[in-house]
């Protein structure tokens, strides 16, 4: 990241990188930041069984929910209700940033992908509201879902605004890059149909079977992804450090993934007790957003140095506008 920010301005094709520019990628990353962390607040809450802690929305007991006081936010109040203030966090940045993008950004399509998170920001929070008011777990499943899909989301806005992703980019010539762009895409696309199952899971405790099938195509789609861009290391060389970083997360997600496994569904005792039987699963739903977004940052860095079918077939925002 600080490679980013440096005080030259420059972007990678030699372009000039504006002040304003410099700012509109800081609130992206920040975007981004807060929403892992509210990432995090979500897996408390459902962890602890504090979902319901406090039963009404917007308000919290009937006050204002920004003033309510923090002498009385204990046990499953604190994290519900520290969700909440995460989440207005989340939205105000949001906000924030589609503005920003809408004045001070050129790209048309990115100004409209800014104005497209404020409107998933704010469905978001309905849903997780929805939830409470109507006390239904069909929500609360769609919620989560939702989340990590937002949080890609806030991702691609940061890695759009940054240096890097200013200007046409060099292409690379690879003999197969079709394939190898599909093979990107289908791991990301994966690795979310993981998290709905591993979502349904955790609120109903049904598709253990199709959550661990799918943890093992992930697993061979990685293997295979890296061999692939490993032989095309010197062409792509901007590809093999988020394909490293996919690889080390994946290797985590199943350490943390066996003891979620262990924590609920066997009575092995786990080393520090209840710690461990919140932290894995926690760890497991934060560390699956990770590789969530890893896997979709190779596929668009893949597709912006490559290229894509959709290029050849005519404009569009995929085939034309991830050159810059």
């Amino acid at each position: 990241m600080p490679g980013m920010l440096r005080s030259d301005r420059m972007s990678s094709s030699g372009r000039q990188w504006p002040g304003d520019r410099v700012w509109l990628h800081r609130i992206a990353v920040l975007n981004a930041g807060a929403t892992f962390l509210l990432i995090l607040a979500g897996g408390l809450v459902t962890n602890t069984g504090s979902g319901m802690a406090v039963p009404d929305w917007p308000a919290t007991f009937g006050q204002n929910m920004f003033l309510f006081p923090w002498s009385r936010m204990v046990d499953g109040i604190f994290y519900e209700h520290s969700h909440r203030l995460v989440g207005s966090a989340v939205g105000v940045l949001t906000l924030a940033l589609a503005v920003a993008l809408w004045i001070r950004e050129p790209r048309p399509w990115l100004r409209w992908l800014g104005i497209g998170a404020l409107v998933a920001v704010l469905i978001q929070g309905v849903l997780g509201g929805l939830r409470v008011v109507l006390v239904e777990d069909s929500l609360a499943i769609v919620h989560g879902v939702v989340a990590q899909a937002f949080f890609a989301l806030t991702v691609s806005l940061a890695l759009f605004t940054s240096r890097a992703w200013i200007g046409a980019p060099a292409r690379s010539s690879v003999a197969d890059a079709g394939p190898l762009g599909i093979l990107c895409l289908s791991t990301t696309g994966i690795l979310y149909m993981q998290i709905v199952f591993g979502a349904l899971l955790t609120h109903v405790g049904a598709t253990l079977g199709a959550h661990l099938a799918t943890a093992g195509v992930v697993l061979v789609l990685a293997c295979v992804l890296a061999a692939r861009i490993r032989r095309c290391r010197v062409e792509l060389p901007q590809l093999i450090r988020p394909v490293i970083l996919l690889c080390g997360l994946l290797i985590l997600q199943l350490v943390l993934g066996l003891g979620a496994y262990m924590a609920r569904f066997t009575s092995v005792p786990l080393p520090l007790g209840q710690v461990s039987v919140l932290a894995f699963p926690v760890l497991h739903r934060l560390n699956a957003g990770l590789l969530l977004v890893t896997s979709l940052v190779l596929t668009l860095r893949t597709f912006r140095l490559l290229g894509c079918p959709a290029r050849r077939r005519g404009p569009g925002w995929v085939s034309g506008e991830l050159s810059g």
